[in-house]
């Protein structure tokens, strides 16, 4: 693989670390607590409990390739999973070549053992940024999640329905549903499946992910953290703070009445408010858009594609 060429001073990566930890702070430590006194948040416990990375994970900072951390404390990082000593070579090619020692990823390791994982990433990442944005679906699958769900199979007990049972299936049942992404498509209620105008499936996922999807920007988080550490941790945060802010839109365009949460309706059954929202979908996706190209960037170089 090629050698590391950046050589990085304990006081510059443990200043960068810090940086990244009180980033993660603020989203994670009201989780945290709110957790551990048994409470729930519809809206900012979404990135920790839908995605499988914790905030213990998030709060670790990675560098990504390409870069030698030296000092007393990167020692440590020999016992996390894709780091390995630099070796002199490495050493002497690095922009502090009197280092006698440091850390830095294994990428070669990386790429053994997590190939499947890049490879569909830079998939998913050009093939959806190579099609048009759809702008039409107006939040709906939220709504089919709950059309004509039974009492027993409530989605979220703790919330009310803004428009009540019979409303919220009316709004469903007026409108056209042409959800493409299959991670929302598969919490639809049975009822609501046979509305959907596709049929996305986990195998059909790299064919109909667009760009103007908000869950498809959200996952944009996903990509970014399955392939830690051999992406910049902040590069890793800027796709989990865009994906916080469309979580809290998504959530504002549901059915739900989120009012006394701070989050008011963004009411998509009436033509203003399906304005207001493809407003905010064309302003998300552009800056997916630039993040989506970032890390279609950064997976190419892992490989040197």
């Amino acid at each position: 693989m090629t050698s590391a060429l950046l050589s990085l001073t304990e006081d510059a990566w443990q200043g960068r670390a810090t940086a990244h930890r009180n980033r993660v702070e603020r989203y994670a430590a009201p989780y945290l607590a709110r957790r551990s006194a048994g409470q729930k948040h519809p809206v900012e416990d979404f990135l920790f409990t839908y995605y499988t990375q914790k905030p213990g994970q998030l709060s670790r900072w990675h560098p990504g390739p390409g870069v030698i951390l030296t000092g007393a404390a990167a020692a440590e990082r020999l016992g996390w999973k894709f780091y390995r000593a630099a070796t002199p070579a490495e050493l002497s090619a690095s922009e502090a070549p009197d280092s006698r020692s440091g850390v830095v990823l294994d990428l070669e390791d990386f790429l053994l053992q997590r190939k499947e994982a890049v490879d569909f990433a830079r998939i998913i990442l050009g093939r959806t940024a190579a099609r048009p944005a759809q702008f039409g679906c107006f939040g709906l699958h939220e709504w089919a999640m709950v059309y004509q769900q039974e009492a027993n199979e409530v989605r979220h007990e703790y919330l009310e329905l803004r428009l009540g049972s019979s409303g919220t299936d009316q709004v469903v049942e007026d409108n056209r549903i042409r959800c493409t992404h299959f991670d929302a498509y598969r919490f639809y209620t049975p009822q609501a499946l046979g509305l959907n105008e596709l049929r996305p499936t986990r195998e059909n996922q790299r064919d109909l992910e667009q760009p103007g999807c908000l869950h498809a920007n959200m996952d944009l988080y996903k990509w970014a953290y399955k392939l830690s550490p051999a992406l910049p941790s902040e590069l890793v945060m800027d796709c989990f703070e865009l994906s916080w802010r469309i979580r809290a839109m998504d959530m504002q365009a549901s059915p739900y009445d989120l009012a006394q949460w701070g989050y008011p309706p963004i009411q998509i059954e009436t033509p203003a408010g399906k304005a207001d929202y493809v407003a905010h979908q064309r302003g998300f996706g552009a800056e997916a858009a630039v993040l989506r190209g970032r890390l279609a960037v950064a997976v190419a170089a892992l490989t040197g594609a």
